[in-house]
């Protein structure tokens, strides 16, 4: 893997940090998804890996939960993105596609921390988790929805110039 590439992936986790720190005072409301989605369309399968490992390990340190029952589903979680996108949805770029991805997303997301909840508390009946995360889901829903309609195409745009080397901003000689 070249320089570039490790600086990129960096890059990512930082952007992917700071948006979801800066927006914490927002329940669900992120852009962590479009992220995920983004950067996996531009990476590999194994530099997306490695950038959602760096990222729920800073995100756990930080948030003080290097806890096995908050860190295995959110590795799960996240991980779906770039396996998914890789698999399933072969490598689209159609961003009405990615957006019910992002919309199914933001549900199965919360359905992942219902088993780790149940074994944690003791309660084995996931109706209470389900009914209490459902809001929750929805709002992450429906914000993965529009900000992948909204924003996927300008920013893959930005992504592949990055990537291909292109100058973001052409430089003025005098000629």
């Amino acid at each position: 893997m070249s320089v570039k590439r490790m600086l990129m992936i960096a890059s990512s986790v930082a952007i992917i940090f700071v948006q979801e720190q800066a927006l914490l005072f927002l329940p669900n409301v992120q852009f962590t998804v479009l992220l995920i989605i983004l950067f996996s369309s531009v990476f590999t399968l194994r530099e997306s890996v490695l950038m959602i490992l760096a990222y729920v390990f800073l995100d756990s340190l930080y948030m003080g939960a290097l806890n096995p029952f908050t860190v295995v589903p959110l590795i799960v979680s996240w991980m779906l993105i770039p396996i998914l996108y890789n698999t399933v949805l072969r490598r689209t770029n159609n961003e009405f596609v990615l957006a019910i991805f992002a919309l199914l997303f933001g549900f199965v997301f919360g359905w992942i921390f219902i088993p780790f909840n149940m074994i944690q508390t003791g309660i084995m009946n996931p109706l209470p988790y389900l009914i209490a995360d459902l809001p929750f889901e929805a709002i992450m829903a429906g914000t993965g929805f529009i900000t992948v309609v909204w924003a996927y195409k300008p920013l893959k745009v930005v992504m592949n110039q990055l990537v291909d080397g292109v100058e973001l901003y052409q430089k003025k000689t005098n000629d």
